[in-house]
């Protein structure tokens, strides 16, 4: 096939100069235009080394058929939206902000000059995570995407790396940094790389089946990049003993207005083992609560909070079927009596009835996580001493949780029974509580004795 490559024309404009590379395919002319010489002899200089090695042109394109595999067509901007458009609608609203989490490092990364030096690191990150990896924010007829932002988005699209980069070790060697550090520069939480590295491979995975790339380019096995580990067990520090959850529970039922609710809800957390997010969907009917003795509460869904902008329906809050099961699956939780008697005196002194949310907002919606968040943290402040407050104990909401799992763990409760109320496999539990399982060992070791005496000879 005839190629022919003709010098590089300068053209002179006030605003600066720019440089036209031109070159004919068999009959048809072809041009490209760059505001810099270096860029303009760098793909001359490819074009004429794909025409050295004999590969075939396309004439009406003008480049080299091999050129034209998606790869080269489509960058990562382009692929990485393309991506969310896809999976959005199938994903839950926690996968969708992980998966913008994620995207948004790695498309940072794979500019042609990164980071970006004149716009704000903030501004680009926002950009990118709340509105290119956004389909709800990014689609929204009533509020389009603010002019700022669009901005940057159409500067990252024209910026952003053709999906051939891939191939090159060193920008996959410079995504798998970007996804283990975090802004500042430390090392990320091995959870977070760990569900860094599980996005990416769909990622890929959807890449290859659509022809974008030919491989998975990300590294695999202890000879190139093992995966952080995760640490199943719990950290025993975190756990409360009894008297702590006591006086905790009882200076939070004496805060004014709503202190006895609050009280209410961590309890059942304690007593119940439930999560927070299966806590705050609970309604007065799904509980049975005789006037004497043990109840029950029949739990059926969950409502994790994830952020408006994430959820079909605009509220803070996704309704979920439970962890771990099957759509419309339930379990039952035995409901300790002490707890009977705090939920029928919130139950009262609220007025609630069975269709209405057992632990009701300030509003009458969904108790915020940033509410109870606070208040527990409040109550750790005013309880545990300096030096505790320094370690894990109660840290966390969820502690909780894990304090009542390892209660019944280490009352002799079988571990496939307290799975069951837990919502958890088997596996998991005793890989996550194991270890905190203490005041049996003398037991044990006399069922051993027994049954392993030997009648041996005296010596």
């Amino acid at each position: 096939m005839d190629v022919r490559f003709y010098p590089i024309e300068t053209n002179k404009r006030a605003k600066g100069n720019s440089y036209t590379v031109r070159w004919k395919v068999a009959h048809k002319k072809h041009s490209k235009t760059y505001k810099k010489r270096v860029v303009a002899d760098d793909e001359r200089s490819k074009l004429m080394a794909a025409h050295r090695k004999r590969e075939p042109f396309d004439i009406e394109v003008g480049l080299p058929v091999s050129w034209s595999s998606k790869s080269a067509e489509v960058n990562w901007f382009q692929f990485a939206v393309e991506y969310v458009d896809w999976k959005w609608p199938r994903a839950s609203g926690n996968t969708r902000k992980n998966m913008a989490k994620a995207l948004t490092p790695v498309t940072i990364t794979l500019l042609r000059t990164p980071p970006p030096t004149h716009f704000e690191p903030v501004k680009v990150r926002r950009a990118l995570r709340e509105y290119a990896f956004n389909v709800n924010r990014r689609s929204d007829p009533a509020k389009p995407v603010p002019d700022d932002v669009q901005t940057i988005l159409d500067w990252i699209r024209r910026n952003s790396l053709p999906m051939s980069a891939w191939e090159k070790s060193e920008n996959v060697d410079r995504v798998v940094m970007a996804l283990g550090t975090l802004l500042d520069g430390t090392a990320a939480a091995a959870s977070s790389v760990t569900r860094n590295d599980r996005i990416m491979n769909l990622v890929m995975g959807y890449a290859i089946r659509h022809n974008y790339l030919k491989v998975n380019p990300f590294p695999k096995g202890k000879g190139e990049r093992a995966a952080p580990k995760v640490a199943q067990a719990i950290d025993k520090r975190c756990l409360l003993n009894r008297d702590l959850v006591a006086k905790m529970l009882d200076w939070i039922g004496e805060r004014p207005r709503r202190g006895r609710l609050y009280r209410a809800f961590f309890a059942t957390l304690y007593y119940a083992g439930l999560r927070p997010e299966e806590a705050v969907g609970l309604r007065v009917g799904d509980a049975t609560l005789p006037e004497i003795g043990w109840g029950e509460f029949l739990i059926h869904e969950a409502q994790p909070e994830v952020g408006s902008q994430w959820t079909d329906t605009g509220e803070v809050h996704e309704e979920r079927d439970l962890k771990g099961r099957g759509e419309g699956d339930t379990r039952t939780v035995p409901i300790h009596p002490t707890l009977v008697a705090i939920l029928r005196e919130v139950i009262e002194e609220y007025g609630l009835g069975k269709g209405d949310l057992l632990f009701p907002g300030e509003k009458g919606g969904m108790l915020a996580g940033s509410v109870f968040r606070r208040v527990w943290a409040k109550a750790r402040q005013e309880i545990l001493s300096e030096h505790e407050c320094k370690t894990p104990t109660g840290k966390r909401v969820y502690d909780l949780r894990h304090t009542c799992l390892t209660t019944w763990l280490n009352s002799g409760i079988p571990p496939a029974q307290v799975a069951e109320w837990a919502g958890n496999s088997g596996p998991v539990l005793l890989a996550i509580y194991a270890r905190c399982i203490v005041g049996q060992l003398d037991d044990y070791l006399k069922r051993i004795e027994g049954v392993q005496d030997l009648p041996l000879a005296a010596v």
